[in-house]
């Protein structure tokens, strides 16, 4: 049986989602307190740079996408891989955003906690309009355009990423990040997955 690189890629939608409800709710706490807390926000800023940013979007930009371009029916330009590339690049100012407030927070409290909260729910609103255009239409789309072979080979680029660019134990760690947020905030975990950077259980 062929490995199905769309399913690993939706199990770490569902981590990545775990993370933008937390992340939403430590926004309104912020906001309520007038205070930024420094190490839960650089928590949830590290997984979004790590898991979220480097490792699934890595997979995205360095191996799925130059996959589809070679394909008709996903042009390069101003097809739908590109738009899915200029919103990357957003959600990596307003991370940037966020990393600023967090730098300032001891100098200009109620300012870095508005500009904290702004990019954060910016950051929120993106992102999950951007996992359902991809789980919805992208994904559906690329797998009709790739055969089992080409399927088989994105598998294969996908455990490289995760076993030699991340290293071994570091997609245990993101996870084990997102539940303790997912935890502290009264959010659902994910659904164990079955490989990828979702290969955990739901107890850790």
């Amino acid at each position: 049986m062929i490995m199905d690189p769309f399913e690993t890629l939706m199990e770490e939608h569902r981590v990545i989602e775990q993370v933008l409800s937390c992340l939403e709710k430590m926004a309104s706490q912020f906001e309520a307190k007038k205070e930024i807390d420094v190490a839960v926000a650089t928590d949830a800023l590290e997984f979004i740079r790590n898991f979220a940013d480097k490792c699934h979007h890595g997979k995205e930009e360095d191996r799925l996408f130059p996959a589809l371009e070679q394909k008709e029916r996903f042009p390069g330009g101003c097809g739908p891989t590109e738009v899915m590339r200029a919103e990357h690049e957003h959600g990596r100012t307003l991370v940037r955003g966020m990393s600023e407030a967090i730098a300032d927070a001891e100098s200009s409290k109620a300012a870095a906690v508005d500009r904290f909260c702004i990019n954060a729910l910016r950051y929120v609103a993106l992102l999950r309009e951007h996992i359902h255009k991809e789980d919805h239409c992208l994904f559906p789309n690329a797998r009709k355009s790739l055969d089992d072979h080409e399927r088989k080979a994105l598998s294969d680029a996908f455990e490289k990423v995760e076993h030699e660019e991340m290293g071994e134990g570091t997609h245990e760690k993101y996870l084990a990040v997102a539940n303790s947020l997912a935890d502290r905030y009264g959010v659902p975990r994910a659904q164990a997955g079955v490989g990828g950077c979702c290969h955990h259980d739901k107890k850790d």
